[in-house]
């Protein structure tokens, strides 16, 4: 079993060896198998720690299919209403209609920018988060360079953070950071979060729903130990029962994208397997 003490000094060891200072003895390589391998042995206790019986406010209403119809963006909208689910999360060409369907709800539009690879240059993720902002996003969900950030490449990744999130603060609207826990080590996920929270991003999200793996309760506990309060973390890809979010907020999640999100809050097992 990890506390929360131990996963904190496990992540400062290894921030500290990439500011620069003394390479830590052991690294974050450790501390998966410090969890004990589950989320019923993960003693995280933060904020998040006390989770609601309303799972719906945490929830973002999510539909990214290529195969998306009109008809299924306004289902998902009306969804939405009726659950008051945070927001739906879709394509940018749905945008405009989305934000007609919810005008006048409480329900955000959010929408995903050089998705699902990230290998968008940076200016095009900003044009792109713009144009979906115009139309009347309110959220933005953007997908780093990987491969930038695998190779190296800090400062290519922090401007391409920093071009969407310069984009949402310009109409108080929010940016997301899907850093694609699954393809990453852990360091990696620590410079992620890092280089983010220097890009003054809102949240940090685990995964696309595209990639070779979705949400961790790990992944969640780490991305929070390293962004601290400042920031929301976003638990996204694979989640499907309301014992699944309820793990994801107590490790530190403050955001859940689902596409089972009805089932969800209706409280059944076995949901869709897809991820989005």
């Amino acid at each position: 079993m990890i506390d929360r003490d131990e996963l904190i000094e496990v992540v400062t060891r290894q921030v500290l060896a990439t500011l620069g200072g003394a390479v830590p003895e052991r690294g974050l390589e450790d501390a998966p198998q410090a969890v004990a391998n589950g989320a019923a042995r993960l003693g995280y206790s933060g904020a998040a720690a006390g989770v609601p019986d309303n799972l719906a406010p945490y929830i973002d209403h999510t539909l990214l299919r290529p195969d998306a119809t009109a008809a299924d963006i306004d289902r998902l909208c009306d969804e939405a209403v009726e659950h008051r689910f945070a927001a739906v999360c879709i394509n940018p060409c749905w945008v405009a209609r989305a934000a007609r369907r919810l005008r006048g709800s409480r329900v955000a539009v959010a929408s995903v920018v050089g998705f699902p690879l990230g290998a968008s240059a940076p200016e095009i993720k900003a044009m792109e988060a713009r144009r979906a902002l115009r139309d009347g996003a309110r959220e933005i969900d953007m997908v780093i360079n990987i491969g930038a950030l695998k190779s190296g490449d800090h400062e290519l990744v922090r401007r391409d953070i920093a071009g969407v999130a310069d984009a949402c603060r310009e109409v108080r609207a929010l940016a997301k950071v899907i850093i694609e826990a699954a393809c990453l080590g852990d360091e990696e996920k620590v410079i992620a979060c890092r280089l983010a929270r220097a890009a003054r991003a809102h949240f940090v999200k685990t995964s696309t729903g595209f990639g070779p793996g979705g949400a961790t309760v790990f992944d969640v506990a780490l991305m929070r130990e390293v962004v601290g309060d400042s920031m929301g973390v976003k638990a996204a890809g694979g989640i499907r029962t309301a014992a699944e979010v309820r793990e994801m907020i107590t490790a530190g999640a403050t955001r859940i994208g689902a596409s089972a999100g009805v089932r969800i809050v209706a409280g059944e097992e076995g949901a869709s397997s897809a991820a989005y």
